[in-house]
């Protein structure tokens, strides 16, 4: 989560797209938005961005991937590498069916945006990507909400083995050393879950709603605290 002393601090984008009249789009929306958004770094290609940082960018806050470079089919190659190497990405796409965006999502993509969906969500997703608090933008809603019954969520094992390691500890450190991963994928992991049960109207903006949502669902029961 951001820090209080760093509610200045803009946040720092890389964008991977092919098209440089997107990379100028977007440098001009982020030029407008408040708290301020910077645009660090542009790469026409995968290939470019993993050139540029060989090990995971830790001056880059959130990456936008374009899924789908020179037309060819969706990377998910890409998004796996950058999401293992603990990266925040916002998949910024054309690409609009539900069983891909539910494949970011499972990849670790910590918000799909759908690129006729504008300025508004973008920048909102953009900052939510930099804090502990869910984006979930209009077309990501439909696809979660056609995944399964209404009300019900689906958390990847990975996503339930931290909900149930941080309920408990006391702290996403001790739950990073105990699951044996980085403090930032503990708090990706959790952001997606609690962005998961918003897209279905129950959000868990706090620990002890997460927590009254993972008992009714079964994901643990008191006697597991």
């Amino acid at each position: 989560m951001a820090r209080e002393g760093d509610a200045r601090k803009p946040v720092r984008i890389a964008i991977i797209d092919d098209h440089d009249v997107v990379h100028a789009g977007i440098q001009a929306w982020c030029g407008e938005a408040e708290p301020p958004i910077e645009l660090a770094a542009s790469f026409l290609q995968p290939t470019e961005y993993f050139a540029a940082y060989t090990e995971p960018a830790r001056d880059i806050d959130v990456v936008l991937l374009d899924l789908q470079i020179e037309g060819h089919r969706p990377d998910f190659d890409t998004l796996r590498r950058l999401a293992d190497g603990e990266q925040r990405v916002i998949v910024y796409s054309h690409i609009n069916t539900d069983e891909v965006i539910l494949r970011c999502l499972e990849l670790g993509a910590v918000t799909y945006l759908v690129k006729s969906e504008g300025k508004r969500h973008l920048i909102e997703a953009i900052h939510s990507a930099h804090t502990a608090t869910p984006y979930v933008g209009p077309r990501m809603g439909k696809a979660m909400l056609n995944d399964g019954t209404v009300g019900r969520i689906k958390l990847s094992e990975r996503e339930k083995q931290v909900l149930i390691a941080w309920f408990q500890t006391e702290s996403k450190d001790l739950v990073a050393k105990r699951l044996f991963i980085a403090p930032t994928t503990v708090r990706t992991h959790l952001q997606r879950a609690r962005a998961k049960y918003a897209a279905v109207g129950r959000p868990a903006s706090t620990k002890s709603a997460l927590l009254a949502r993972a008992i009714e669902d079964g994901i643990l029961s008191l006697k597991d605290l």
